[in-house]
């Protein structure tokens, strides 16, 4: 038991001999997952900082101060738990040799994810202008088992890091001839920890923390600062359809964390959304994104030498069509100043996501799943994703 958590502790496990890395990311807001992953022309929220910072000029005014003081985000592939009961049980046996063996050959290819998150923050928008600041803490957590049948290639591969920082971000509405430009721009300091390297059998079921042995050959500690800047174009803001056009640029500077796990490279990000007026409810969004414009990122190959106490790596293009075509519906069934409620739906990675929110005088639930396409399209992994998200704010 203790072994598996020791690892979540340190951070997060992502990794593969063949790595099946999912795109960059800092920070994974479940009401813009419900929806595909679309908040390029979308925002309102203070995480639209994480996608383009002139979203932010689309939160209600009416709101006034909106306060997020515990934002608390869990997720996790849907076989995880299965997975680390597995390997605690194997590892606490008589026979912990044969069994955890077994557990890793049960299980050898797949990919398991958990993350932990919370992104407290205020925000405003204000006459003048909209402003948000935010403190992110957070880890992530992904496995693969490599279970070959023999003691040399019986491993538990993983990619770890705990990361955490500051958030500042601004907008402002232009009015023009032509429309109106809501115009962004934010700062992020990140530090994070981060682990990259295998697990074998003997060390998985020998004495001693596993925790301490992985953090003491693998830790790499590293930080960086970012710019983003990001603008949104409503060409008809009176026409009833309410179009609009995104464009942003994230992660200019140096927060690619020295090409560490968990750098954040800079990415290009174009989105375009609709929000007609519909009878008999709230509001009705659609939105479609294409991220990452000039494939910054990438796909990791990892080489371990033979005894598996170095890494070395190869990062290649991956151009894969559906890691960058994103779709998303939201729908607001009902909003007052006492409760309200939204369901969402999209297409991520190729396939389905969905969603619902909940907020209940100063409760807040959200919950969400999607499905995070690891690899490319010759070695593709499906990893389906539960989330859920609890906060406390006004």
């Amino acid at each position: 038991m203790k072994k598996i958590l020791t690892l979540g502790l340190l951070g997060a496990t992502t990794s593969l001999m063949a790595m099946y890395a999912e795109s960059a990311y800092l920070y994974k807001d479940p009401r813009v997952m419900a929806m595909g992953g679309t908040n390029v022309a979308v925002g309102g929220y203070s995480s639209a900082v994480f996608s383009n910072p002139a979203g932010l000029a689309n939160i209600r005014k009416s709101e006034g101060f909106i306060v997020d003081l515990l934002n608390l985000n869990v997720s996790g592939s849907s076989e995880f738990k299965d997975f680390v009961d597995d390997i605690n049980d194997a590892t606490d046996s008589d026979d912990a040799t044969t069994q955890t063996a077994k557990v890793l050959q049960k299980y050898s290819g797949e990919h398991f994810h958990a993350d932990l998150q919370n992104y407290t923050s205020i925000s405003k928008n204000s006459n003048a202008f909209a402003w948000t600041l935010g403190l992110l803490a957070a880890s992530d957590i992904n496995f693969m088992a490599h279970g070959n049948g023999s003691s040399n290639a019986e491993l538990l591969e993983t990619t770890t890091r705990a990361y955490g920082g500051a958030v500042l971000g601004f907008a402002k509405p232009y009015q023009t001839k032509v429309g109106e430009f809501d115009v962004g721009m934010s700062f992020k300091y990140i530090t994070q920890n981060s682990y990259e390297g295998t697990l074998g059998l003997n060390e998985l079921i020998g004495d001693g923390d596993l925790g301490d042995k992985f953090k003491d050959r693998y830790e790499k500690k590293t930080s960086g600062f970012g710019v983003d800047l990001g603008v949104i174009y409503k060409p008809f803001a009176q026409n009833v359809w309410h179009p609009a056009i995104g464009l942003s640029v994230l992660n200019i500077g140096s927060i690619d964390m020295d090409k560490n796990y968990g750098g954040q490279p800079l990415t290009i990000n174009v989105g375009a959304s609709i929000s007609p007026e519909v009878k008999y409810i709230d509001s009705f969004k659609l939105a479609v994104d294409y991220v990452d414009l000039l494939n910054a990122n990438k796909l990791r190959i990892y080489n371990y030498n033979a005894n598996g106490d170095t890494v070395s790596y190869t990062d290649y293009d991956s151009s894969m069509l559906m890691k960058h075509l994103r779709f998303g519906t939201a729908i607001g069934l009902f909003d007052s100043r006492w409760f309200s409620t939204t369901i969402r739906g999209g297409l991520y990675d190729g396939s389905y996501t969905a969603g619902l929110d909940l907020d209940l005088l100063l409760f807040k639930l959200s919950v969400a799943t999607y499905e995070e396409e690891v690899g490319d399209s010759t070695t593709s992994i499906k990893d389906r994703r539960l989330v859920a998200r609890v906060a406390i704010g006004w």
